[in-house]
């Protein structure tokens, strides 16, 4: 018998996001994909989850796709076989990155889009990692490909969005939280803090050599924990 994941990526992500982990999982699994970047508002995408997810979904979001799997769960926990969350607090947005998107949304509107800046990739990618092409050259054609209009759309929709901290008690669906101790976007000690307002949740956090960009720089520790937390 094999289990479904239905896979939420990340901002300006898409299936590419998972293409190193799967490989890793083995037999067993199927993979699903919810198609993030087909939204325009925030409403939308928790719609698309639905869509596009299992009647039991076992949901594993990443990063902006984590906090709305939560979300998700929250509004149908009917709907929710399980959770994984990997790279986030379920916090809303701090005034520092609210001032860095209202800063960046007026110069995406009126320049061409090339793709992520080579400081925006140091905030989401371990030094180590910088020069690997079989993780930054994903990151930077999935932005690409994805484009600017989706960008935009993602940044202005998720900017005022609530805490789930405080909420995420109430699920009690099976559910597993993965950070990374150097995770510059969703920082160690509030993954720790999300992981112990959620009674039962599992933590794990990865050590050191992995950024935000944990199913690209860490696919195999994250293989192993998925495997042992739907074993």
């Amino acid at each position: 018998m094999t289990t479904r994941l239905d896979f939420v990526p990340g901002t300006l992500c898409d299936e590419r996001m998972w293409g190193r982990l799967l490989p890793l999982l083995g037999d067993g699994f199927e993979f699903n994909h919810v198609p993030l970047y087909k939204a325009a508002t925030r409403e939308q995408m928790l719609e698309l989850i639905g869509a596009h997810s299992a009647p039991q979904a076992h949901l594993v979001g990443f990063s902006l796709g984590a906090y709305l799997a939560m979300e998700y769960a929250l509004a149908h926990p009917e709907r929710v076989a399980s959770l994984t969350i990997i790279g986030s607090a379920g916090k809303k947005l701090l005034d520092k990155e609210k001032a860095t998107r209202l800063r960046i949304i007026p110069q995406l509107e009126k320049n061409h889009y090339t793709g992520m800046t080579q400081m925006r990739l140091r905030e989401i990618v371990a030094p180590e990692h910088l020069d690997d092409p079989a993780i930054v050259g994903v990151i930077q054609q999935m932005a690409v490909d994805l484009g600017k209009d989706v960008l935009l759309a993602q940044f202005r929709s998720t900017i005022e969005r609530p805490e789930l901290m405080d909420r995420v008690h109430t699920l009690r669906c099976p559910a597993m939280i993965i950070g990374a101790e150097h995770d510059n976007l969703a920082p160690a000690e509030d993954v720790r803090a999300l992981a112990a307002s959620w009674p039962g949740a599992q933590l794990h956090m990865l050590a050191d050599g992995t950024g935000h960009m944990m199913p690209l720089e860490a696919p195999q520790s994250l293989a192993d924990h998925l495997k042992a937390f739907y074993r």
